[in-house]
């Protein structure tokens, strides 16, 4: 029992001093660069200094990286002879032997110009790639992603590659390689670099590739190999078709986002006009109050829940939806009431009202708009097709506007104040032979327009800043929806707000901005001349 102790004891000893041995190699081989690599540094050769910039990059140690950053902070300075020297203070560092020790006589600062600077920015953004933060080397990769790349830096970049194991991050290390790839000597190099692309390269690629097809001053082809050239016409066609169906989804996903903000919008506005026949042009400024009312409850908490600041969207939904509610019945109760009816005086009342309110809120909170912050959660995207990014946001205001939809339906297919909405609408008389309270009907449906109008509010302040003219920009907007879908049909609004905001997503990059509006009033009105009730018309006996 006591020699097989012995003998496990010494086993153990054996793998500790092993241990100790292999620890001790690393740490020296870690601890000293080649002086060969450094010398150029101090030399006046600028090739050989960017040459050996990316050298001591591919070394991928914390020594290249001090000796790099040493560089870029003009803290690294040559010996009389030859040697280099990273200076803090009263120590010098020598990173060829890894000993630290007082400053020497006779040092000099090496220069670097600004060439030499960007390598090595380049060379220092590279070693992150071989960092073990994941998030650290997406960043780095998508840095160099977005930067000319120094040729110097391919080792090290085909280094990380073959360490890379994400697959977030492998696949941008594949295109960095093979755009690097594309200026090779080796003409198979180059052809395997141009069929990479097929899959990866983006739109920033298409004048390399096209370069490539060029002709020179004399008629013969940039690019000498006829198989690259095949190759990088192939690349040219399929990057486009992926550029095209790019375009088309971003299109369609970002009709569809202003389609909900414009239902969002105008949803209150089909109710308020749609079924009681006002004519609001404050309806934009109840959006303004919904979307301000999100920035107080949105203040309240960075100072008194500060901690739960992420979620202060569930409280600013139902205080903006009350705030815009009881502003609308005051609304109701003290103008409007007077003016059913009267669609001129009403058009005239309500916009006086709006300009009355603007003043109001400039008032209180000032000219300048204020910012209303995403959560956290609502912060980014999700990224499709390689380079189409679909924020969380307007992924958030698209759920939002369809669960605002299917509430409003509820509220007026399935509840009492529904029906009594229906049948005031249909024959507000005979209603109110048959006991509906049809004035009590009148202010809580122009309070639930102008309710869903706040809720509108808070959507649109997480899309941009808020502002007092924040409501003008869309009363032209939501008046079209309303007009195009059918006076008071709920599933005519939804169609025509998401038709609306498809039209105008796809008609913007042909003909601009102003030009798509004004095509889409155009068509709105020849459409209403040919079709005045809309794209579906309101059923029943008699509306007043």
């Amino acid at each position: 029992m006591h020699n097989m102790a012995t003998t496990t004891h010494r086993s153990a000893l054996r793998r500790t001093l092993c241990a100790v041995a292999l620890s001790l190699q690393a740490l020296a081989a870690h601890a000293a660069i080649d002086p060969a690599l450094l010398a150029p540094l101090a030399g006046d050769d600028p090739e050989a200094r960017i040459e050996a910039v990316g050298k001591i990059a591919v070394l991928a140690n914390e020594d290249a990286r001090k000796v790099l950053q040493a560089l870029k902070d003009d803290t690294l300075y040559a010996t009389p002879d030859g040697g280099i020297l990273v200076i803090d203070g009263e120590r010098a560092w020598n990173p060829a032997t890894g000993a630290s020790a007082a400053v020497p006589d006779g040092v000099d600062g090496v220069m670097v110009n600004n060439r030499l600077r960007g390598a090595v920015d380049g060379a220092l953004s590279g070693l992150a790639l071989l960092s073990p933060d994941r998030e650290l080397r997406l960043a780095a990769a998508r840095q160099l992603q977005s930067a000319v790349i120094d040729p110097a830096q391919a080792p090290l970049i085909r280094k990380a590659l073959e360490a890379e194991k994400d697959p977030a991050i492998k696949p941008v290390l594949q295109l960095l390689v093979s755009t690097i790839d594309l200026h090779s000597p080796d003409a198979a190099a180059r052809k395997a670099a141009v069929a990479g692309l097929a899959e990866t390269g983006g739109a920033t690629l298409r004048p390399v590739l096209q370069a490539m097809l060029a002709k020179g001053a004399d008629g013969a082809h940039v690019e000498a190999d006829p198989a690259v050239r095949a190759a990088a016409a192939d690349t040219l066609r399929r990057i486009d078709s992926r550029i095209a169906r790019t375009e088309i989804v971003g299109n369609l996903f970002y009709g569809v986002s202003l389609g909900s903000v414009l239902l969002l919008a105008a949803l209150g506005l089909a109710i308020t006009f749609g079924l009681m026949g006002i004519i609001n042009m404050a309806h934009g400024e109840l959006l303004m109050i919904g979307a301000y009312t999100t920035y107080l409850v949105q203040s309240l908490f960075r100072q008194y829940l500060p901690g739960a600041l992420d979620w202060y969207l569930a409280a600013a939904l139902p205080a903006a939806f009350l705030v815009a509610f009881a502003v609308g019945v005051a609304l109701e109760r003290t103008v409007i009431r007077w003016l059913y009816g009267r669609p001129l005086e009403t058009l005239l009342a309500t916009w006086g009202i709006s300009l009355m309110l603007m003043q109001l809120v400039r008032t209180v909170f000032g000219a300048q708009n204020v910012e209303v912050a995403n959560p956290g959660w609502m912060s980014g995207g999700v990224t499709v097709l390689g380079s189409l990014v679909l924020s969380y946001n307007r992924i958030a205001i698209i759920a939002f506007a369809i669960v605002v939809v299917f509430a409003v339906w509820l509220i007026l297919n399935k509840t009492r104040l529904g029906l009594f909405v229906r049948a005031v609408m249909q024959n507000r008389r005979m209603a109110d032979c048959v006991g509906v309270p049809t004035g009590r009907i009148d202010m809580m449906t122009f309070g639930l327009g102008s309710g869903i109008a706040g809720l509108g509010g808070v959507a649109l302040s997480q899309l941009g800043n808020v502002g007092p003219d924040l409501g003008q920009a869309y009363i032209v907007d939501s008046f079209m929806v309303v007009v195009l879908g059918g006076v008071g049909q709920l599933a005519g609004t939804v169609i025509a707000a998401f038709g609306l905001g498809e039209v105008n997503k796809f008609l913007e990059p042909w003909a601009g901005a102003v030009m798509a509006k004004i095509f889409i009033l155009v068509f709105i009105i020849i459409f209403i001349q040919r079709r005045p009730q809309g794209l579906f018309a309101m059923k029943g006996r008699s509306v007043e």
